[in-house]
């Protein structure tokens, strides 16, 4: 088959290496060139599941390798990236510092939620201007005739006689122009903006805050996360020193990007301390919505990815799981002889339900911000989600079929499935400290059926660490026997 395949951000090109590798005929264009500067750089244990199983089904090692931290090093270590052991939230309050020595509020402000047992395992943050060219590269030495530098418009599509083309180019892309698909942006319910840029000399968190009561990870390495009254703050830390950092906001600040980012840092002390000497490497750079949503996904011979389908926002980290989830669809797709109608319908289908799952999830945070209780104990909602489905899939060895087509963040899942929803509409509602213990002990009874790691447990003081005796206790979730589980830990990250 001959398939044009749009845009060669790391999803394009390895889709497009996955098709070469296939057997089919492919071309990749891009309108720019690599390497270049892109954001979305954050990693989850999902991403790399999904990366691993692509690696051992189409004979991608260095995809392999790619998936965790130690190995990338030792295989790439001329690629940068950085140490993601976990994730990483502190709430911060206007004209306050943040400090702790153990105990008071900002102790209990504090979570950290690993994602792996060492370094070696970890997962990694993306230096994207290194790693989507190094796709780029993998896709050629595979065979696909990639063109840069073009202005791909219907008569440059029609003179390649594709029979398919996917759409990789982003919000806007090439196919939403060239049919006019409709906006969907109205049905989504979170609304935020992006000050952005990556920085040389930000300090370390523990170095600004002594006195930080020891956690399962170092706090900095990590993607890191401070909420303030206006959204977040973002900072990913590449080995090298360098740290991508940008503000997520809810209503746009007046001034120039520059007078921004020097009134925010003005109104949190520690966020200062850690980014008041550090130099941008490139302008600061304001966007006003992040969000994008389109009403269709797919037709008769087109498909988009998710990032040129729709976006909601980077709290989560699930932008580089949900596309490699896509792209492992739509390889099975076209390994099978298809894409056929079924299997671009059963795409679409999931890739809507899923973008509304990942905005519910998200709009409930943005809602819960204020409360750093209620925060927390929502994002559980999406860590017992991702855990469980990680855990399950390498501990019950699924197929490719079943594992790729799963629901993202418990879509079809009839115990997890709804938790987003329906927690957010319990905070519209939660007032009281009563109303808000209540939500906490909700949040914990309603994850319970896929709770395989011992979140939303009070005694754990917001410091959840990798606990295998946890997970043992806990094999019934995962519909295993207590032996079966310990049998099954070798195929779990950092206990073969």
């Amino acid at each position: 088959m001959r398939v044009a395949v749009v845009g060669s951000g790391f999803a394009g090109s390895l889709l497009a290496r996955i098709l070469a590798v296939q057997k089919h005929d492919v071309v990749l264009l891009e309108r720019g060139s690599h390497p270049r500067f892109a954001i979305g750089e954050s990693s989850t244990p999902l991403a790399n599941l999904t990366l691993e199983r692509l690696a051992r089904r189409y004979g991608l090692d260095d995809c392999y390798d790619l998936a965790a931290h130690g190995r990338w090093v030792a295989r790439f270590p001329g690629l940068r990236r950085g140490l993601k052991r976990g994730f990483t939230f502190y709430r911060h309050h206007p004209g306050r510092p943040f400090t702790s020595n153990g105990h008071g509020p900002a102790a209990s402000e504090r979570l950290l939620v690993a994602a792996s047992p060492s370094d070696h395992v970890a997962d990694n943050h993306w230096l994207r201007a290194d790693v989507d060219h190094h796709f780029v590269r993998a896709a050629v030495a595979a065979g696909v005739d990639y063109r840069d530098r073009v202005d791909v418009t219907d008569a440059m599509l029609d003179s390649l006689r594709a029979d398919f083309v996917v759409d990789a180019s982003g919000p806007g892309g090439f196919m939403a122009r060239r049919l006019g698909i409709p906006s969907a942006l109205h049905r989504m319910r979170t609304h935020s903006g992006l000050l952005f840029s990556h920085f040389d000399g930000a300090r370390l968190m523990t170095d600004v805050v002594p006195g930080l009561p020891p956690g399962p990870y170092p706090d900095d390495w990590a993607a890191v996360h401070h909420i303030i009254d206006e959204g977040w703050m973002y900072s990913l830390r590449f080995d090298h020193g360098v740290t991508s950092a940008g503000f997520v906001l809810k209503q746009q600040p007046s001034g120039s990007p520059e007078q921004m980012w020097r009134h925010l840092l003005q109104r949190y002390p520690t966020i200062k301390a850690l980014f008041g000497d550090a130099k941008p490497l490139m302008p600061l750079a304001y966007k006003a919505r992040i969000q994008h949503r389109l009403a269709r996904a797919t037709g008769g011979n087109w498909a988009l990815l998710p990032h040129a389908y729709g976006f909601v926002d980077p709290l989560f980290s699930t932008g580089i799981a949900w596309s490699l989830r896509a792209i492992e669809r739509l390889a099975l797709s076209f390994e099978r002889g298809g894409p056929f109608a079924h299997d671009l319908s059963r795409y679409e289908a999931l890739l809507s339900a899923e973008a509304d799952q990942i905005d519910v999830l998200v709009a409930g945070a943005y809602l819960a911000m204020t409360r750093f209780e209620l925060f927390a104990a929502h994002s559980m909602i999406y860590f017992a989600a991702v855990s469980f489905t990680e855990i399950r899939q390498r501990v019950a060895q699924l197929d490719a079929d079943s594992s790729a087509w799963t629901g993202f963040l418990g879509v079809g899942d009839p115990r997890l499935g709804g938790l987003p929803r329906a927690s957010l509409r319990r905070l519209r509602h939660t007032r009281s400290p009563a109303e808000r213990r209540e939500f906490v002990q909700w949040v914990s009874k309603a994850i319970a059926p896929r709770n395989v790691c011992g979140f939303a447990n009070r005694a754990a003081h917001n410091l959840y660490g990798v606990d295998i005796d946890a997970l043992v206790r806990r094999h019934h979730v995962l519909g295993l026997s207590r032996d079966a589980l310990v049998s099954a830990l070798p195929t779990l990250r950092g206990f073969a």
